[in-house]
């Protein structure tokens, strides 16, 4: 598959138009790249996700959070300017979880948490009310995307799905890993994963472009529906830029997943998206249209925004949704149940930063009438100072949500209080 898809590449060169190793840069100041090439496949340029910066947006990037994550001092500083509904409250539950990602719970306790950039897995374990957060994975590339199903851990190594089986019996020393789907393109750039589980044991699996904007190579910009148990796949949708966040509808069983739409359009433009799959090989419009309503300025090619899916929510520029789940419990009031909480990770490419919150939307199982609103907000001071970054939320036993923040490191716990909402 491997060699496939480097020759699908090599095919498309002339029609690519960015990504890879840089050219001269054009006369209008932007950056050009050429993506036809085997180095650009394997290794994009470190400012791939640059390319077409206007002069009023150069400088943007995305800023370097603590690389030892913030102290214990510091999160709790940071959580109590934290807003949240009157009667809920945020509390650390496991500091030292560096780069934080997606969020997996065994069947015993264990809370297994993905990372971006570090190459770790992590699990953070509870005995006698005391939390212990260890490195049980390390050297992998981007293991951002990670699952446990049937007593073993799954993680997303760019390129492959691994298994690690009786993982929960093993965190000091876990087994070596069995290579369940390895049908996935190689490159880093957007290459990063997130898994949702259905009922039938298969993984929701995006695959991201590995640049801005342009063409998508064959085998990307879409998501896939994989079996991990026989390393069957299907295609179930198309046109889909970036998503790192995903989850499947309890009520319907159909699947949502937030997107991040293009840079370089400005800073109010254009909206990142809340999106559904409704039915089999639906086209979410990237790269011809974003946020369901507007034409890319090059890549429409007489493309109308009426031919694709529309998202269910436009969310904001620039707010970068990442993790989301269907909030099932019973501890929050009656009303959140089977709504939406999206961890929205926040701007780079936005000169007043925003997002880095977590949002709430209300929506039928028809994806109509949505309603949102901000369920925890904070985590942003003056225009571009972050005290912190959602980037995945998953449910508790007792009805509570945990938060993963991988600017600061941490994982918050968000719960509720009757009484408190009353006083």
């Amino acid at each position: 598959m491997k060699a496939a898809i480097a020759g699908s590449v090599l095919t498309l060169a002339a029609a690519l138009s960015l990504g890879g190793a840089p050219q001269a840069t054009a006369a209008d100041g932007l950056k050009s790249y050429q993506s036809g090439t085997k180095e650009f496949w394997t290794h994009p340029p470190d400012d791939w996700f640059l390319g077409d910066e206007t002069e009023a947006q150069k400088g943007l990037a995305p800023p370097a959070g603590p690389p030892t994550g913030m102290s214990d001092a510091e999160i709790a500083d940071a959580l109590k300017k934290i807003k949240l509904p009157k009667g809920f409250k945020i509390e650390p539950y496991a500091t030292g979880v560096l780069a934080a990602r997606q969020m997996a719970w065994g069947d015993n306790g264990t809370l297994f948490v993905g990372s971006f950039g570090l190459g770790n897995v992590y699990a953070v374990t509870e005995k006698n009310g005391k939390r212990e957060v260890k490195t049980i994975i390390k050297g992998l590339r981007m293991p951002t995307g990670l699952a446990y199903r049937d007593g073993a851990l799954y993680v997303v190594d760019i390129d492959k799905i691994l298994r690690y089986d009786n993982a929960e019996a093993n965190l000091d020393k876990m087994p070596e890993p069995k290579v369940v789907y390895d049908d996935l393109p190689p490159y880093m750039a957007h290459g990063w994963k997130y898994i949702a589980v259905d009922k039938d044991g298969w993984f929701y699996i995006p695959v991201g472009p590995p640049f801005n904007i342009g063409l998508p190579p064959t085998s990307t910009s879409q998501i896939r529906r994989v079996d991990p148990k026989t390393g069957n796949a299907e295609l179930v949708a198309i046109g889909v830029r970036n998503s790192v966040g995903g989850d499947v509808d309890p009520r319907s069983g159909k699947y949502w997943f937030t997107e991040n739409a293009r840079d370089w359009l400005g800073d109010d433009s254009p909206s990142d998206k809340l999106n559904m799959i409704s039915k089999l090989g639906e086209h979410f419009g990237y790269p011809y249209c974003h946020q369901g309503d507007i034409p890319d300025p090059k890549f429409a090619m007489g493309h109308k925004c009426s031919e694709f899916t529309p998202p269910v929510v436009k969310l904001g520029n620039h707010v970068a949704p990442l993790g989301m789940k269907f909030y099932t419990g019973d501890q929050f009031p009656a009303e959140y149940k089977n709504n939406i909480l999206i961890a929205e990770h926040g701007s780079w490419n936005r000169h007043q930063y925003q997002g880095a919150r977590i949002v709430r939307v209300i929506v039928g199982p028809d994806g109509k009438n949505p309603k949102t609103e901000v369920f925890a907000s904070g985590w942003i001071e003056g225009k571009q100072n972050y005290l912190g970054r959602p980037a995945d939320i998953i449910q508790a036993k007792d009805g509570s949500i945990l938060v993963a923040d991988d600017w600061a490191g941490a994982i918050y716990r968000i719960s509720y209080d009757k009484a408190a909402a009353k006083q």
